[in-house]
């Protein structure tokens, strides 16, 4: 029997890897074995969507990179299994294997060996490249790294945003980020103390212990929310996923913590620039789920949450005033949300000093060559100009000034 066609048999009957049917690019690799193993004379036209499919879809043009990213990506029914540490059952794995036997001989299916039987009367096809590979031991593998590289969409994005839809029945979808921010720690400078208790925190929680929940407020512009993306950058390979979530989708925290309980991955959820009006209902959702510690809840998941505000809840003297008549004890629970954060850490506006130091390192990383105390002069003239003394303005005057460097040596006239 044509090896073309004991393949695609194989392919169109998989059991633990079915969810293959639903890329497009598999599915486009498929229809051209159909044509191919009879053959027809749409053979050729369907090894050109198949081709178009992994260029423009896929982004390669290598097939068997493509199909193990596909199948390490999958979701299956091993996953359970492998993150409660428990042996596959019998009948499960060798579903398993069998399913990656026709996936490895359909990674490693060159063009020539595909359209052997095909007719092509001159005509020259797109190519793609393939090679031989065995999924079966890459995919087993990984199975018992699942802890740290995850499955499913945690397996291939490593940040993501909380969407609310009411066509999900849980009320939300997680979108992954398509450009997530590639800040690292190195990138920052100064508040070292500050960042060190979320990195502790940060390695207490991969580690297994006991973790807190943390509220980073302060001044605007000082690194609160570079602090947490630069942390999960930092620890994604160990194992940690960044899901950010707005004030309004709070109200299904508690959904999400179930949903992310079962999963062998560890968790921030990011919430980010947080504040509340009084009588806000999120108020309630979020002081819920933070009710006691929530590593007794979720053993894999904290909130870090960053806010200007030391009390979060924006209040006005009318208010404070009032005509309740126990309004000391709702003032009380109002300053009480930030209190139920187990670690919080000031980043508080930077004094000249530390101004100047966070100047010096940005500079230093940027490569701009200039004289420390024209630099330092320059920089405490564009705060004044600005808003005042910030990393954030630190930033913009260092980028400011290597744009203006750049501009002389290519000739270009600009007031700098």
């Amino acid at each position: 029997m044509d090896t073309q066609l004991q393949l695609l048999r194989r392919l169109c009957n998989l059991t633990v890897f079915s969810a293959a049917e639903e890329d497009p690019v598999f599915t486009a690799f498929v229809e051209f074995l159909e044509h191919a193993a009879a053959p027809t004379a749409h053979a050729p036209a369907a090894c050109a969507r198949f081709c178009k499919a992994l260029y423009c879809q896929g982004l390669t043009d290598n097939w068997s990179e493509y199909m193990t990213s596909l199948v390490l990506s999958m979701d299956t029914p091993c996953n359970y299994f492998a993150s409660r540490d428990e042996a596959l059952p019998p009948y499960l794995e060798e579903a398993a294997r069998i399913d990656l036997e026709a996936l490895s001989a359909a990674a490693s299916l060159t063009p020539v060996e595909a359209l052997s039987d095909v007719e092509l009367d001159g005509l020259h096809l797109p190519k793609w490249h393939a090679e031989p590979t065995d999924l079966e031991a890459v995919w087993f593998e990984r199975l018992s790294g699942i802890k740290q590289y995850g499955f499913g969409m945690f397996a291939r994005y490593k940040m993501f945003h909380m969407e609310l839809s009411d066509k999900a029945d849980k009320g939300y979808v997680l979108e992954p980020a398509a450009s997530p921010d590639t800040v690292s720690l190195e990138d920052l400078v100064g508040y070292e103390l500050q960042r060190r208790q979320v990195i502790d925190n940060t390695r207490s929680l991969l580690n297994g212990y006991r973790a807190s929940n943390i509220l980073l407020y302060g001044s605007a512009g000082t690194g609160k929310s570079a602090t947490v993306k630069a942390v999960a950058n930092a620890f994604a390979s160990q194992g940690l996923r960044l899901i950010e979530l707005s004030k309004n989708e709070l109200h299904l925290l508690p959904r999400l913590l179930e949903e992310l309980s079962e999963n062998p991955l560890r968790f921030i959820l990011f919430i980010d620039d947080l504040s509340f009006q009084e009588n806000d209902d999120n108020f309630s959702a979020l002081k819920a789920v933070l009710e006691g510690s929530i590593s007794e809840r979720s053993h894999n998941t904290v909130i870090y949450a960053t806010s200007n505000r030391r009390h979060i809840v924006r209040e006005t003297f009318s208010q404070r005033a009032g005509d309740e008549i126990h309004r000391n004890d709702t003032m009380q629970e109002t300053i009480s949300l930030s209190e139920r954060f187990g670690i919080r850490v000031l980043f508080d506006k930077p004094n000249k000093e530390l101004y100047l130091k966070i100047v010096s390192g940005l500079a230093q990383q940027y490569g701009l060559q200039a004289d420390p105390e024209e630099l330092a002069l320059e920089a405490e003239r564009f705060a004044l100009r600005g808003s005042g003394r910030s990393a954030r303005a630190a930033r913009q005057f260092v980028e400011q000034m290597v744009a203006c460097s750049s501009e002389t040596k290519e000739g270009v006239n600009s007031e700098c």
